[in-house]
């Protein structure tokens, strides 16, 4: 009985470290905060979508507000599953990155609701967070702009236009319905 125990008990510290392992924030790309942000938007998980921008404590009542929007647009969806798909910077400069990410909301009838995102990310002390909308300068405004124009000429871009599409033929007034729980 003794020797059971002693096996029981490591193997149930493992699986604790390996599920606590997955829960947390990654800031050791630019890439991987962006997707830890999707994954606290869709789940609900506000604390995490704070620390994503570095605002755990004190949130800015700007950054508050558009939170609290953007997690009651994605449960809006009804969202059973995350895809997430391609996650890369479009572009660097010193201390920050412009990164974008594709994702698919699995819905409740199973259907794909394909979704593109770009976010301003800034590197401090080795870990990066996302930036909040009123710390984006319009130097920076304007180069994510352009960067944008160029990523829409690309073919992960061109793909996700196509399934978007796709997607707003199959089910017309899918985006009226979401935006009629928004109001």
């Amino acid at each position: 009985m003794r020797r059971g125990i002693r096996f029981i008990i490591p193997a149930i510290a493992l699986l604790v470290i390996l599920a606590m392992s997955g829960c947390g924030v990654s800031h050791k790309t630019p890439e991987g905060v962006v997707e830890s942000l999707i994954k606290g938007y869709v789940k609900g998980e506000e604390k995490k979508v704070k620390d994503c921008y570095e605002q755990k404590k004190d949130t800015e009542e700007s950054l508050q507000t558009e939170i609290t929007a953007t997690m009651k647009y994605f449960e809006a969806h009804n969202v059973s599953e995350l895809k997430l798909g391609e996650c890369d910077t479009l572009s660097e400069d010193k201390d920050y990155s412009y990164v974008y990410i594709l994702y698919n909301l699995v819905l409740e009838n199973e259907q794909e609701y394909p979704c593109v995102s770009t976010y301003m990310v800034e590197k401090k002390e080795k870990k990066y967070y996302v930036l909040p909308p009123s710390k984006i300068t319009d130097d920076m405004r304007k180069q994510a702009a352009e960067d944008y124009a160029k990523f829409m000429t690309t073919d992960s871009y061109k793909a996700y236009t196509k399934a978007y599409n796709t997607f707003i033929k199959k089910n017309p007034g899918y985006e009226d319905k979401i935006a009629s729980k928004l109001s």
